[in-house]
């Protein structure tokens, strides 16, 4: 995979010497947390301001993912980096990229993702902290933003993975909110009709446990649109975070 650089992006990033992976890879700045060595290597993220623009820099050394299509292992941001590309071009609103390259060293492979921060969203879990105190059209706004961005996924042909309230962001505008995915690493096609659709929407329900019956069937209505059978969704659902539950 060659590197790559977003036209919209390009000139600031050579503004500022930023527009190669050795320049990105040797920046220094703050890590945001801990860094990530579950998988035997290490995976790390830093804000960067560049003049008005915010972005996270990632970047991580054989830190790898492996699958039927890459048996030794890949790194974790060529997967994540594909599925930012797949849901541009299925118009799927999502985070979106504006470098990745990666590197082959002796005994180590590298690389590097710079997307644009979401300044001005706020994740679904924040949101669910202030659930008490917003009034109904808040709740109900919110509810139908998850509902259309989930619809939207699935009518794309793709399946989340991780479809939690963490991942899901969220910006008040005027007449209502709006919503978009963040870390598409699990992402992969929807296969299994329905039930995958369940089985991708099941965790967000299962941790927005403010939710009542009520609320979940304004979503479903969301996402189901006109004519769909939400009391079958709903019953569904339920069951599955029943078994879940019961693990």
């Amino acid at each position: 995979m060659s590197d790559f650089i977003a036209a919209q992006d390009r000139a600031l990033l050579e503004r500022h010497g930023l527009a190669s992976f050795d320049a990105l890879w040797a920046l220094k700045l703050e890590a945001v947390d801990e860094p990530n060595t579950e998988r035997g290597g290490w995976s790390s993220v830093y804000r960067l301001e560049l003049d008005e623009r915010a972005f996270y820099l990632k970047r991580q050394s054989n830190h790898l993912t492996r699958s039927l299509l890459h048996p030794f292992g890949e790194p974790t941001f060529a997967r994540e980096f594909r599925n930012i590309r797949r849901y541009a071009e299925l118009n799927i609103p999502a985070l979106q990229a504006a470098f990745f390259a990666e590197r082959r060293l002796p005994g180590e492979r590298r690389a590097v993702l710079l997307t644009r921060a979401l300044d001005g969203w706020q994740d679904l879990e924040h949101w669910l902290t202030q659930w008490a105190a917003l009034d109904g059209a808040a709740h109900v706004s919110i509810l139908r933003a998850c509902g259309r961005l989930a619809r939207c996924l699935h009518q794309a042909g793709q399946m989340h993975g991780c479809f939690y309230p963490k991942h899901i962001f969220l910006r008040e505008q005027e007449g209502g909110f709006e919503a978009q995915l963040i870390d598409l690493e699990k992402t992969r096609p929807l296969l299994l009709g329905r039930r995958d659709r369940i089985k991708d929407l099941e965790p967000l329900l299962r941790r927005a446990r403010i939710w009542n019956e009520v609320e979940v069937r304004e979503l479903l209505v969301a996402y189901l649109g006109d004519g769909g059978d939400v009391d079958a969704w709903w019953r569904q659902l339920v069951a599955r975070q029943c078994n879940k539950e019961a693990r």
